[in-house]
């Protein structure tokens, strides 16, 4: 009697647009809130530190999408390319190409026939597909998609950057510096546990990771913004 299959869910495949979230959003809390740290410990002024927050929130996010869709085509492009190679040398030499197939699966521990034996069999069905993920390493979990990249990473910055900058719109002026750092860090704390979560890392160190390096950056705009503060 054959075994009864279930269905297994799979955290791989969530890479490719929760990648690009968490980027899209870290990226837009840790920059979104560095601007704003450095521009109100330069000029604590409520208007100045909008007026920045506004113009990084639209340019980052416009900036996110356009390089998201960049790097994520330019991996799209290698990929066609590599199918497109490999279509030719499936029609021109066959045989040297089942050959290397099943070289594949005999350094991966099976003995000579039977990694011949696989390699006809799976090549019977979809020489290609075989091809493209036993030799090229393409999935169509991990193939790249540049809209959904770019689209994820834009939406994400442009979350991720209002929550510092609805900070300085709501916190009193007196300390809307200190509440927006404040706000950033415990939204990268929450950040670095969502990602790691859904990708079934560790969440400890995620968390503390993200944080840290976001403390980090605030930290060295704050004190350029201070320095050229006094300097003007």
């Amino acid at each position: 009697m054959r075994p009864r299959l279930h269905r297994e869910h799979h955290l791989v495949g969530r890479v490719g647009w929760l990648r690009a979230a968490v980027l899209g959003a870290n990226d837009g809390i840790v920059s979104t809130a560095s601007l704003l740290v450095g521009v109100g410990a330069a000029n604590p002024s409520r208007d100045a530190m909008i007026i920045a927050g506004v113009a990084g929130l639209v340019a980052g996010a416009m900036s996110m999408a356009a390089g998201e869709y960049v790097s994520v085509s330019s991996q799209a492009d290698a990929e066609a390319a590599d199918l497109a190679r490999e279509r030719r040398e499936l029609r021109d030499e066959p045989d040297r190409e089942l050959a290397e197939l099943a070289g594949i699966y005999e350094g991966r521990g099976l003995d000579p026939d039977l990694a011949m034996t696989v390699a006809k069999q799976l090549s019977s069905r979809d020489r290609l597909g075989a091809h493209m993920r036993d030799e090229l390493g393409i999935s169509e979990t991990m193939s790249a998609r540049p809209v959904q990249a770019a689209l994820t990473s834009a939406v994400t910055f442009a979350v991720g950057a209002a929550l510092p900058l609805l900070t300085v719109v709501v916190a009193p002026a007196a300390i809307a510096t200190y509440a927006t750092a404040v706000v950033a860090l415990v939204s990268l704390a929450i950040l670095g546990a969502f990602g790691a979560s859904m990708g079934g890392a560790a969440v400890m160190r995620a968390t503390v990771r993200v944080t840290f390096w976001g403390a980090v950056a605030m930290a060295v705009t704050a004190a350029i913004g201070k320095f050229f503060g006094a300097v003007v």
